[in-house]
């Protein structure tokens, strides 16, 4: 375990999630998070063998008290009606993109963007 690496993930890291409706989420993976990426390696590898390239995944990210802070559509949904009574972010559709990407200290893109369109899954004909 590279353990400069998990201060790297904990401290240097920002998402973003673009919808059609919204400006982008620009939740801060560094701050805020109940555990950490480190936590979470730790945690899975107690049970097992943690290869290179294993992909350990924390869910959505959220932070404090930020409107932008927050990559779940169904979260942003709920800070909605308490805030107005109502959402006002509608659920995606067919044909709507999803840009997901990770961006250190520099702006620069740790994994590339991930851009992907909805679309209805059609059953193959035999």
């Amino acid at each position: 375990m590279n353990w400069a690496m998990c201060g790297w993930l904990q401290t240097s890291s920002s998402a973003s999630c673009n919808l059609k409706w919204s400006k982008g989420w620009l939740p801060n993976a560094g701050i805020d998070m109940t555990f950490d990426f480190c936590d979470l390696i730790a945690h899975a590898a107690k049970t097992r063998s943690l290869m290179a390239g294993t992909v350990v995944g924390s869910g959505t990210v959220s932070n404090k008290g930020s409107k932008d802070g927050s990559c779940c559509l169904a979260e942003v949904r709920c800070l909605e009606t308490i805030a107005n009574g109502k959402p006002s972010t509608p659920f995606m559709s067919f044909g709507d993109r999803v840009e997901i990407d990770m961006f250190d200290q520099d702006g620069n893109s740790i994994f590339g963007r991930i851009d992907q369109k909805i679309v209805k899954f059609e059953t193959p004909v035999d």
